[in-house]
Parts: C-alpha cells; sequence; structure tokens
C-alpha cells in the first residue's frame, strides 16, 4: 500500500474547499421554493461557488427533486444532468456539488425537502447508521467491495433501496487528490472538469498497475484494502418516491481512518436531534 500523500496543511485547505461546498449548498436550500426547477436550483449552487472563488469544478453542479433524488426510472448518464422537473411543495431534493480551489477538491451531496414529507425524515435520520457503519468497516481495513455490501445489506434491513446503484459504474466513492493538470479550468466534457478526467486517467492507470482502483464500486476492482488518502463518499438510499444522501471526505491513512470534518449540516443535525432527547 503506498504512504498517505498528504500532510496537515493539505487536509486543512481540503477541509475548507468541502466547508465552502456545504455553505454555498445551504446558501441554495435557504433560496429554493416551489416553482423553482433543477436547472435554476444548479445554476443558483454554481454561481455561489464562483462568486466564492472556484474556478473549476471536478463535476458540474447536480440538482435532483421529487423521485429523481431516488434516481426512479434513469436509464442513462443524462438524466442525471439537472432537468426542467419544478420543485413542489412536500418534496424532496438532492444537491450535489465538487468544486476545486488551487488544486483541492471537494464532492458533496446535501439532502433537503420543501415543506413536510415523513419518509424523507426517517430517512435523514437513518442516513447517520451508514455514516458510523462505512467508518467501523475502514477502519477495520475490510475490502472496500465488503464494505460497499455490508452498506447494502445495511439498506435493505431498513427495508430501503440502494441507490448508489444506479450510479455510473455503480460506485458508493472514488478517491480524491489534488489536481495537478494543466489543462483550461473551468471546461468541462460531460459533465466532468478536464483537469479532473485528466487526473482521473492517471490515477485509474496507476492504481490499476497495482492491483487496486480510485472508484469504490461493488466489483472485483474493489477487491482490495482502503486504499491510505482521501476518498469522497457518497451512501444513497431510497424509498417510494424519495431519495437522500450525504457525501462527503474520509480520510484513509495507513492504519487508520476519520471523516475529514463532523461540522457538516446533516452532522449537526443528528447532534441537534440527539442533545433535544
Amino acid at each position: 500500500m503506498p504512504r498517505f500523500p498528504f500532510d496537515d496543511h493539505d487536509l486543512a485547505r481540503f477541509r475548507e474547499t468541502q466547508q465552502l461546498a456545504y455553505h454555498c449548498a445551504e446558501q441554495v436550500a435557504a433560496w429554493i421554493e416551489p416553482g423553482v426547477t433543477e436547472r435554476q436550483a444548479a445554476a443558483k449552487l454554481r454561481r455561489c461557488l464562483v462568486a466564492e472563488g472556484v474556478q473549476d469544478f471536478f463535476h458540474i453542479p447536480f440538482a435532483w427533486f421529487g423521485d429523481r433524488t431516488a434516481f426512479r426510472h434513469f436509464r442513462t448518464p443524462l438524466q442525471f444532468f439537472a432537468g426542467s422537473r419544478r420543485l413542489a411543495e412536500g418534496m424532496p431534493y438532492v444537491l450535489d456539488c465538487a468544486p476545486v480551489v488551487d488544486g483541492y477538491t471537494a464532492d458533496i451531496g446535501y439532502g433537503g425537502k420543501v415543506g413536510e414529507n415523513r419518509i424523507w425524515d426517517r430517512l435523514a435520520a437513518d442516513l447517520q447508521v451508514y455514516r458510523e457503519l462505512i467508518l467501523r468497516e475502514v477502519r477495520a481495513r475490510r475490502p472496500l467491495d465488503e464494505v460497499y455490501a455490508a452498506v447494502d445489506a445495511q439498506i435493505a434491513a431498513h427495508g430501503y433501496d440502494s441507490r448508489h446503484r444506479v450510479y455510473p459504474g455503480r460506485v458508493i466513492g472514488h478517491q480524491v487528490t489534488r489536481t495537478t493538470a494543466r489543462g483550461p479550468a473551468g471546461v468541462n466534457v460531460l459533465g466532468f472538469g478536464v483537469r479532473t478526467l485528466q487526473t482521473l486517467g492517471r490515477e485509474l492507470i496507476s492504481e490499476r498497475l497495482h492491483g487496486r482502483s480510485p472508484l469504490w464500486a461493488d466489483g472485483r476492482a474493489s477487491r482490495h484494502a482502503p486504499t491510505p488518502g482521501l476518498w469522497a463518499v457518497e451512501p444513497h438510499i431510497g424509498f417510494r418516491e424519495v431519495g437522500i444522501k450525504f457525501e462527503e471526505l474520509l480520510v484513509v491513512t495507513e492504519d487508520d481512518a476519520y471523516w475529514l470534518d463532523d461540522d457538516l449540516p446533516h452532522v449537526r443535525r443528528w447532534t441537534l436531534k440527539e442533545s433535544a432527547k
């Protein structure tokens, strides 16, 4: 296994970028209301990030409303792009963005709702179980494909659907590194930044040569212990017309693992609920 590639300064910069991404997602969540389309929400999220100094993206911002938060009836990758779906009272939504600042990347997912939705409330509370499960399994150095299977087993035990299986490549996560490619900033191909594609392509080749993959899925390529570095992890659960996820950075060292930051909206929500008991 390679050595952990980042120092404290690097981790602080990754944390700042992740905080920036969640800050903009919360701004859009405060602005969003019935009648807004997915495209309008994604564009608002992009404008907020650019106003905060973001010049490049790992991938463009996404927004999903209603049953699209659970990827119902998704058949092609093009359906992941923000569309014309309008938000209505009681609908869930998911905002997803991946800004890059000075090469430091974050990739976050923010779930919310407009008005009352009891199914969303239950799923949002249960997401805490998956955050704890993933950390426990990675700390035990279980192969990534087995951690994936443990997450899906918990989803089944809850009576929910695994929706990360619908993502291209069935990924639940991917490695994040500091982008060093020198392609044009702000230019994207099929939703991914040119610099992202250059860096990811290089990482894919390098990791495959060592029998590893920078993409975390449930197949043979992920049949290895967690690789030291940073992983953007996104367990995505669904029930009927409601889907929700979190996405945040997990730090994996040679002998330990921890979430990069606990001062995040979903973690604060769980903490507030527990303190109110």
